[in-house]
Order: structure tokens, then sequence, then C-alpha cells
């Protein structure tokens, strides 16, 4: 994966496939910094599984034997002279479990990747899972790009957030709200 907007995609689907019914994710590019975020209130996971995120040879997935993601994600971070953070709480542990996966990039390092489509990546999230609760937000120096499913959901009522209509609205949205942050920075 040559952009990060996939590995935000890759982990977001396993806290779809990890049960969570709200999934919040969060850009921030403050200064020399790209922090991300994925926080979810899935099964969670052990200690032990959290440990073994490193190992390429572990994964949760039934359809492969090989988990990646973690471990490339975890040597561009590293690249850059950032990290990736994992905490878990598993639901055997407690009621309020879930998982987040934290990541720095050093935005000026030469090994930094792009980030890629975001709105895509959102709108493949909602499209895909419509029912899922999905936080979306972006700051930047110039301003925030957000979007909150709950509130889609609230103003909507009983249409799905997967028609194409509203699928479309929501692409256009984001990329309105990305527009007015180019312009705000260009000033």
């Amino acid at each position: 994966m040559d952009e990060l907007s996939l590995y935000v995609l890759d982990i977001t689907m396993n806290s779809v496939r990890a049960g969570a019914d709200t999934i919040g994710i969060t850009l921030d590019e403050a200064g020399k910094w790209l922090d991300f975020s994925v926080s979810d209130n899935g099964c969670g996971m052990t200690e032990e599984q959290v440990k073994r995120l490193s190992d390429p040879f572990f994964t949760t997935r039934k359809t492969r034997k090989v988990g990646l993601g973690i471990p490339f994600l975890t040597m561009l971070a590293e690249m850059t002279g950032g990290f990736v953070r994992i905490t878990s709480v598993h639901e055997s542990v407690s009621d309020d479990h879930g998982t987040t996966t934290y990541a720095r990039f050093g935005r000026n390092h030469i090994d930094f990747i792009p980030l890629g489509d975001m709105v895509e990546t959102v709108l493949t999230l909602i499209q895909g899972s419509p029912d899922i609760n999905f936080t979306y937000t972006h700051k930047t120096e110039s301003g925030t790009v957000s979007l909150s499913c709950e509130e889609l959901r609230a103003i909507l009522e009983d249409v799905p957030l997967n028609e194409p209509e509203v699928l479309a609205w929501i692409r256009e949205n984001l990329r309105e709200q990305y527009a007015a942050l180019a312009s705000e920075s260009n000033r």
C-alpha cells in the first residue's frame, strides 16, 4: 500500500470485523507531524493479541495466514521518525471495550508516503457498512473537515446512507469542505 488512506481503510475494516458499531477516524496535520487514529467499540483484543500484532504471521482473519498491515504501517511510521501505538480492551475484561490504533508520521521526511484520497476511503466505508456510526475528522492548519454518520442518520431518518444519492451528497460535501480548506490556505 502506497498511501496512508489505504492503511486507514484496512484498520477501519478490522474495526468493522470486530463488531464495532461506532468508529472514529481522526487525522491531525499540525506542524511537522501527521497523526491519525482509528478508535472503535468492537470486541477488542487481549494483551497477547496486541503484543502479536507486530508479527506478520499473526492475523485474526480466517481468509489468509499473514497480517502485514500493522508491521508495514509501523515500519513506515518509524522511517519518518514516528511510531504506531495500539491499545485495546477485550470484551471479556470490560463493558467499555474496543481498540484504538494511533500512528504518527513525520510529514517533512523523505520517506513520508502521501495521504491519498480520504474522501473515497470514507465513502467506501459508509457504502460497505451503512449502519455503523462513522465519525470522520481531519484537522489541518487551515481548518477542519468532518462528517458524522449519526448526525446524517438523524436528518435522513429512514433513508439508508448507502443510497447512491446520499453517497453522492457525502462525496460532494466532503470535497467542498476540502476545497474550502485549500482556498483558505492559499490566502
